[in-house]
């Protein structure tokens, strides 16, 4: 049997960048300022639902019972906890904003990992064609690297 002929359709990682313009400053800094406001509006309601929950319980079965305070304590916890895991998504985001800022026109950094298909055939260097990146200024494609 000839394999001479023979290929594989592999999928490979594809590394997409993006170079830094005023205009993706702009969009990544309304991306990330929206991020901010979502959770800042979940957090409120979150403790207004906490909140609620806690005097809907207490009214029914009264704030002196002891099942309803280890109930009120179990919600409140909850309620806090899911308030700290918000908090910090929120202070990455607050972070990412100061770190675009910083960042220089022209430079560039790493978007968005995707994946592709590529055809690997004998005689191929498989490194070569596993290190593919896209890099893009403002969403259009400037420049392909690698052997695609």
């Amino acid at each position: 049997m000839d394999y001479s002929n023979a290929s594989l359709l592999l999928k490979r990682p594809v590394t997409v960048k993006a170079i830094v313009t005023a205009q993706w400053k702009e969009e990544v800094t309304q991306q990330l300022q929206k991020q901010v406001a979502s959770l800042d509006q979940q957090m409120q309601q979150l403790e207004m639902q906490g909140k609620r929950t806690i005097e809907e319980i207490t009214k029914q079965a009264g704030a002196a019972n002891p099942q309803v305070q280890k109930q009120t304590e179990s919600i409140q916890g909850q309620v806090n906890q899911k308030k700290a895991e918000m908090l910090e998504k929120k202070n990455q985001f607050l972070q990412q904003l100061q770190q675009i800022q910083l960042l220089e026109l022209d430079q560039e950094v790493v978007q968005a990992q995707m994946e592709s298909f590529f055809r690997l055939e004998q005689g191929d260097n498989l490194v070569k064609k596993l290190n593919v990146e896209v890099v893009l200024r403002d969403g259009v494609v400037e420049e392909i690297r690698g052997e695609v």
